[in-house]
């Protein structure tokens, strides 16, 4: 007996994962739903999907038993919430929210309604993030000092065509957003890997110089004169790490990490991943383990492949591919393999009533750093205090 899934927002990256919701062999049915009735036909029409539905209320007041919400960043918060509290598992696309207030009532309706929860990040899933997780596990680091990740996304890439589709003609007054309010692709990385939190953040913000004057135009409805930030945070497990989010910057794009120990580092500089142990003994270069560029799903040999022979796209050879379904051979993958694990993982999850990894207690850990460190970067760089909700619950996960 499958589950059915209700997908919310049918844009461009809907795309990517409607075709894996549909295949998955325990999802028995797949509905769509968007208040574009042009976009919701065309994309039913593309899909083969023949059940649709005009909106987010429609779906919650329907049979589906789970909601994946792929809308604007500003409304995901609020509309897992109203999924939850109608009795729906929710999956949601990144950010989980966009203030602590959001972030507190999402952990509170997960907590009260027992509903499943997982937010979609990408970089839990990407190799080189698999690849320090069991480095850690075994102990390879001895004792984490200190941690880096970055999202480097250049203004340039495609982000005003983003903002021009989202916002229509008042685009421009939303555009410059805190950079900070999107942390989870880089913090994600090392909370995930060592389990430590945030307890403290100091950040600070370039104050952006473009001619496009998007960030410090007055009518910006964030305040936020900011187009890079940085924070540095004091960890829970007695370790510090920095994050960059930055949106100007003379760099092809990049969400990485670097994490040193007291035995032995992982490192990340652009067209290099190295392991590297303190004794000189061991210097790996990582490039070719990390490759995303496809593993077949019989065997653990890297290959160029197509998708019709029999191929994980984009995988690495970190990936366990063997417990994906093998319905999903030859399907689009993206962001570094992460498409399919994060749909058979939530999937699995409200199959089994076993909260996934990237659960809300996550969540919160990756997005309410960031929060605060805009907060610190507006005051000057003041040293404050991040709130955290805790654990998921013993034995959950």
């Amino acid at each position: 007996m499958g589950i059915r899934v209700g997908i919310c927002g049918t844009g461009a990256f809907a795309d990517n994962f409607i075709p894996l919701f549909k295949a998955h062999p325990q999802v028995e049915q797949v509905i769509l739903a968007d208040l574009d009735p042009i976009k919701l036909a065309e994309k039913a029409h593309r899909f083969d999907i023949k059940d649709t539905l005009p909106s987010l209320d429609a779906l919650c007041a329907s049979d589906v038993d789970a909601i994946a919400i792929i809308t604007q960043h500003h409304l995901h918060g609020p509309q897992a919430v109203q999924a939850l509290r109608s009795g729906k598992d929710v999956y949601s696309a990144v950010p989980a929210a966009i203030t602590v207030d959001e972030m507190r009532a999402l952990v509170q309706a997960v907590q009260e309604t027992g509903r499943i929860y997982m937010i979609g990040e990408t970089s839990y899933y990407y190799p080189c993030t698999i690849y320090c997780r069991e480095r850690f596990r075994r102990g390879d680091f001895g004792h984490v000092v200190y941690g880096e990740a970055e999202y480097y996304h250049d203004y340039s890439h495609g982000l005003y065509e983003v903002m021009q589709w989202r916002h229509g003609k008042d685009w421009e007054r939303y555009a410059g957003s805190p950079p900070m309010f999107y942390p989870t692709h880089s913090v994600s990385m090392i909370v995930s890997v060592t389990g430590a939190h945030a307890t403290h953040v100091c950040g600070m913000g370039f104050v952006d110089r473009h001619p496009d004057n998007l960030y410090a135009r007055e009518d910006n409805v964030w305040k936020n004169p900011f187009s890079n930030e940085t924070m540095l945070c004091r960890m829970s497990d007695g370790s510090m790490a920095r994050f960059n989010e930055f949106r100007r910057i003379g760099h092809p794009g990049t969400v990485g990490m670097s994490l040193y120990g007291t035995e032995g580092s992982y490192e990340e500089q652009v067209g290099g991943q190295m392991w590297v142990t303190k004794d000189r003994a061991a210097c790996i270069d990582l490039r070719a383990e990390l490759a995303c560029e496809g593993r077949p799903a019989s065997e653990g040999l890297m290959r160029h492949v197509t998708s019709a022979d029999g191929t994980h796209l984009e995988a690495s050879r970190v990936h366990p591919v063997e417990r994906l379904p093998k319905e999903f051979v030859g399907l689009p993958n993206g962001h570094n393999g992460s498409h399919q694990f994060l749909v058979h993982d939530f999937v699995t999850a409200c199959v089994t009533r076993v909260h996934p990894p990237n659960n809300v207690w996550q969540a919160a850990r990756y997005l309410l750093p960031g929060l605060i460190a805009h907060e610190s970067a507006m005051q000057g760089g003041k040293l404050l205090e991040v709130p955290d909700f805790g654990d998921p619950p013993a034995g959950s996960e």
